[in-house]
């Protein structure tokens, strides 16, 4: 099974998070300062996240500005263009305005966790450990130090290999980006209660990862009814177009295995993913159709799948929201 983390387009990062998961209420105070900052050019925007500026602006310590700026890049919410470490661009992204450019800013509808769920996991980009997680570590049952143990495992191979052979990715960052990880994912609980970065952490919301006492974590497979499909369409093809353009056909395999599919990244078990790709054609209005004759399972697109907008999708999800003409 290939691995993106062999290809040397895509870009790895562990850390950048300061030790913060993603909080609730960032990443709609990022998006909120960037559109406010963007009609005065792009040092404007980029001051937003300036330390001196933002303690005061977003009410937070300087490790957080920094976490609030990199959760936004790594949910999609915010677009940004970096070259040489300097920031050439950084603007709100299509997503970042369906969600919180009136559809849904506050995070009620469970359609929008999934939707920054899948642009944080679906490559490996700025969150390389949760990409990991989701798409290229298979152990159904975990714990933080095992996650931690292979990846920094599979960074070797990478340095042994040549493709990160000036890298100086230490154990220890892969520690607390492993920590971060569950910290995303789990409900922190104590004598008390839940704590406060279980409340404030989203992502936990979406019940991908539970707690099985004594250290032991495990990824939760299976029907996932709070995923609209509508969502699911729209992973689909930015799967298809991104890692299979040529192809006419994606088997159910691909779908539910491959690294980067709908299947790892939502943990849908192969019956609910067969439901859902029955279900297809009406989703894609018959650009993608089911095939299940000559005893195989797969979809077939009936047009080019690079001339499908996998976000329109999701636009009757969020009627709410008004593009800008």
């Amino acid at each position: 099974m290939r691995s993106l983390l062999d290809r040397p387009d895509v870009r790895l990062q562990v850390s950048g998070h300061e030790t913060f998961p993603c909080r609730y209420g960032w990443l709609k105070k990022s998006y909120d300062a960037v559109v406010r900052a963007a009609p005065g050019g792009i040092e404007q925007v980029l001051a937003v996240f300036n330390p001196n500026q933002a303690i005061a602006d977003f009410g937070v310590g300087k490790n957080m500005v920094a976490s609030m700026r990199h959760w936004a890049i790594a949910c999609g919410v915010l677009d940004a263009t970096i070259k040489g470490g300097r920031t050439e661009s950084l603007g709100p992204s299509a997503i970042g305005n369906k969600i919180f450019g009136g559809g849904d800013p506050f995070l009620e509808m469970p359609a929008s966790l999934w939707l920054l769920h899948w642009r944080l996991v679906a490559m490996p980009g700025r969150a390389t450990t949760w990409y990991f997680a989701f798409n290229e570590f298979n152990d159904a049952i975990f714990t933080r130090e095992t996650l931690s143990a292979r990846l920094m495992a599979r960074v070797e191979e990478l340095r042994d290999s040549g493709r990160l052979s000036g890298s100086r990715i230490a154990r220890a960052t892969i520690d607390r980006d492993a920590e971060c990880f569950v910290r995303t994912y789990v409900s922190r609980s104590s004598k008390k209660g839940i704590s406060e970065d279980g409340l404030e952490s989203p992502f936990a919301e979406l019940g991908l990862v539970a707690p099985l006492g004594g250290g032991a974590l495990q990824f939760r497979r299976g029907p996932k009814p709070s995923l609209p499909d509508e969502v699911f369409a729209l992973a689909l093809i930015e799967f298809w177009q991104q890692h299979f353009p040529t192809r006419g056909t994606l088997s159910v395999e691909a779908i539910a295995h491959e690294p980067s599919s709908p299947g790892r990244v939502f943990l849908l078990d192969e019956e609910s993913l067969v439901e859902r790709l029955e279900r297809i054609a009406d989703m894609t209005a018959g650009a993608i159709a089911w095939d299940e004759g000559a005893g195989l399972r797969q979809v077939s697109a009936r047009v080019e799948v690079s001339t499908i907008s996998a976000l329109t999708f999701v636009d009757q999800l969020y009627p709410d929201y008004q593009e800008a003409a």
